[in-house]
């Protein structure tokens, strides 16, 4: 049986993280609130990355789900001006370091992800 005690502090890691990642993707220019919306988390995280959106299906794949999740890790630290050690972290300790990310004073440096209207009249 699981203590009271145990139970608050696996909440309070949970709103941790997620109080965390909803600056991280704020910081990105996308909604806060995205972060808490299953799947279409980490389209958003995708694109935040700079990856494809199609590496969703990516995430589903056991074990590659593992490797994806490293690689957008450091491409989401390259995109916020950290090292690929930091993104290993975002990756493998993601309850550890999306706060520290979230709540330092790092800054998104990726640019807009979305092309512009005048972009798309051009094409």
């Amino acid at each position: 049986m699981v203590g009271p005690i145990a139970i608050i502090l696996t909440l309070t890691l949970l709103i941790l993280v997620i109080a965390g990642m909803w600056k991280v993707y704020e910081k990105a220019g996308h909604p806060g609130w995205t972060c808490i919306i299953p799947i279409y988390n980490v389209y958003i995280m995708t694109q935040i990355a700079g990856r494809p959106g199609w590496w969703v299906v990516l995430m589903i794949i056991p074990y590659v789900s593992f490797v994806i999740a490293i690689i957008i890790g450091i491409d989401i630290a390259k995109k916020f001006g950290k090292g690929t050690g930091f993104g290993v972290g975002l990756g493998l300790l993601s309850f550890i370091f999306y706060p520290i990310l979230g709540f330092g004073d790092a800054v998104y440096e990726g640019g807009d992800n979305m092309p512009d209207s005048e972009e798309l009249l051009d094409a």
